[in-house]
């Protein structure tokens, strides 16, 4: 299938590992330049280095927290300055702890909103402006299925990742005269370093151990299995393509069929 996106400059926050990574590594097989960002730096630089040898693609990355707007706005412009421009843009945060409503405390209430919502502003304030320039666009959010159904113990994430949904909403009615679809991506039980603390957490909740935690996750999906993390970046790269040029304001759940609504 011709995804139209070989040359396009695509941007993949938090993607030194997990689903980001993935993602960086989907779209590097598109023949995409990548540019990648994530809070440690040597991880970045490994994943980077290991993603250009094997795509052959140019990749940029830079170390930074992408609930520093100031830092935000550095890194789409040093991407811009390099790349000529920004085409797809891929926001993505480390999820908040797994906390009921009473343990969680106001710090993290901040955190949570800080890391998974405004980080989705900072970079949608800098990316729109590049993509009007040339009609054209992608902004594609990593959430969660808590934007669909709460999760128990997540009560971080199911209030927080709700409000990326109105966003998402709101920039795709905005911005869809501009060329620039928007679109959110809500992944259910994936197997990543994220998915391995929420099953250690509920094992010391409920005394059943890891394996048993992550075997009923498992049983919960039509499937019968976790996703991976390159399910999830299948996922965005058709979103970011042509094939999906008429898909805008939109969540498209990658979850096994872990969802139950209808």
């Amino acid at each position: 299938m011709d995804t139209g996106l070989k040359n396009r400059v695509a941007i993949v926050a938090a993607s030194s590992q997990g689903i980001g990574r993935a993602t960086a590594e989907a779209f590097a097989a598109e023949g995409c330049r990548i540019a990648m960002c994530a809070r440690n730096a040597q991880t970045l630089r490994e994943a980077a280095e290991r993603i250009e040898k094997q795509y052959g693609v140019e990749v940029f990355a830079q170390a930074l927290d992408v609930t520093n707007a100031e830092a935000v706005h550095g890194f789409v412009a040093a991407v811009a300055a390099r790349f000529g421009g920004v085409d797809i843009c891929v926001t993505n945060a480390g999820g908040p702890p797994a906390k009921g409503f009473l343990a969680a405390t106001l710090e993290e209430w901040r955190n949570a909103v800080d890391a998974n919502f405004l980080s989705t502003v900072y970079f949608a304030r800098e990316v729109i402006p590049y993509m009007q320039r040339k009609h054209w666009g992608r902004i594609i959010t990593i959430t969660s299925i808590t934007t669909k159904q709460p999760v128990a113990d997540l009560v971080l994430s199911n209030a927080v990742r709700a409000a990326v949904v109105g966003l998402v909403k709101s920039l795709a009615n905005e911005f869809g005269k501009d060329g620039i679809l928007v679109n959110n991506v809500g992944p259910g039980y994936t197997a990543t370093d994220r998915l391995k603390e929420l099953a250690k957490s509920r094992s010391t909740a409920s005394g059943e151990s890891e394996k048993e935690v992550s075997e009923r996750w498992s049983a919960d999906a039509a499937l019968k299995r976790l996703g991976e993390p390159r399910e999830i970046a299948d996922a965005i790269v058709w979103l970011a393509s042509e094939r999906a040029s008429y898909v805008t304001g939109q969540t498209v759940l990658v979850d096994g069929g872990l969802y139950k609504g209808l």
